[in-house]
């Protein structure tokens, strides 16, 4: 009859590639469940966007072969719960990202919408906030041009907005608040006003992930969010050529001041190089090569991925319909690779 002591012993030789301990260890095996000839067992993940997952069920299915019989046969379930960061400020929200850039241009929100839809697809509830209030542009990007969202009172009698909910995402923007047309000229003690508001009042419930859509450069929305809440970690999204990698090495540096201390989730390197959609196999490096993966190599930082510059990428913003939606595309792939190393690396920093 097998035990579950020699389960739990089988599984102990499993890593977890990324935290480096095993299984066992790591509380990540949970549930066994002993039949005739057969297991059962919970194989908990830190997320769900593990892009490791595969790798670490078939580890489980060759320790059950070896360690007590290949005619065993083990049912898996491959399931997650996030590690949180929360606190009392935002209670509910399990790790907060911010997208982030040294200047404008770089496609910095269309990583933002991309990276937080992608996290969706895995399973986790995940809202998106712009924070942009200079340049908001999640309203077109998901087609909610002249939304706005409702209001709930809560138990306690306080006022709170609803976010919109659109394609499994939760979604706020200054945006919803403001005229399309008319420009806002915010002083500094405005804006730091404006984007308290949008974090603390706001009803986001129960969340796995906020992504939040920074402001380009290194201004004041930037040093009283990273002071104020409980940042999991910064994402760095530029370009390949050298005036974009200037600023973006500003805008690390700005995050790992003294007072900030955000962690580096890592560097997006966006409009890679240029695809032509009737030649997907041809990639032209018009912007430079290799600019972000040398600015993560230099910073000791990861290097999360690449976004080739294409069309239709630009398109599907302007459509309300993000890229990520679309399944027959090739750069969602890369949107996918991108939000697994994002939540890896997540892991990473709270078992440390």
């Amino acid at each position: 009859m097998i035990t579950k002591e020699q389960v739990l012993h089988a599984l102990s030789h499993v890593e977890e590639p990324d935290l480096k301990k095993d299984l066992v260890t790591l509380h990540m095996i949970q549930n066994i469940e002993i039949l005739p000839n057969k297991v059962k067992f919970d194989v908990v993940l830190t997320t769900p966007a593990c892009p490791l997952k595969g790798h670490i069920e078939h580890a489980c299915r060759n320790a059950i072969a070896l360690f007590i019989g290949k005619e065993v046969e083990a049912e898996i379930n491959m399931t997650a719960r996030v590690v949180s960061n929360e606190n009392q400020q935002l209670h509910g929200i399990k790790n907060i990202i911010l997208v982030s850039s040294g200047k404008g241009g770089v496609g910095k929100s269309t990583v933002a919408s991309n990276l937080a839809l992608a996290l969706v697809e895995t399973g986790a509830k995940t809202g998106l906030m712009d924070a942009d209030i200079y340049g908001p542009s999640l309203p077109i990007m998901f087609g909610l041009d002249g939304a706005r969202p409702e209001s709930v009172v809560t138990p306690d009698g306080k006022t709170k907005i609803l976010p919109i909910e659109k394609f499994g995402l939760k979604l706020l923007s200054i945006g919803f608040f403001t005229d399309p047309n008319q420009p806002i000229p915010w002083r500094g003690p405005m804006a730091t006003s404006a984007i308290k508001q949008l974090f603390g009042d706001t009803d986001w419930g129960e969340l796995d992930y906020l992504v939040v859509d920074m402001p380009p450069g290194t201004g004041d929305i930037h040093i009283t969010v990273s002071q104020t809440y409980p940042i999991a970690g910064a994402v760095i999204v530029t370009t390949p050529q050298q005036v974009a990698l200037a600023d973006a090495i500003k805008g690390m540096a700005m995050y790992q001041m003294e007072g900030i201390n955000v962690p580096i989730l890592g560097i997006v390197e966006n409009m890679a190089y240029f695809t032509p959609a009737e030649l997907p196999e041809n990639k032209y490096y018009i912007f430079g090569k290799d600019g972000g993966k040398r600015l993560a190599e230099s910073n000791n930082t990861p290097f999360l991925g690449e976004i080739p510059l294409v069309k239709s990428i630009a398109d599907a913003g302007d459509n309300g319909f993000p890229i990520l939606l679309d399944a027959d595309e090739q750069v969602v792939d890369a949107f996918k690779l991108i939000a697994g190393r994002v939540a890896q690396q997540l892991s990473i920093l709270a078992n440390k």
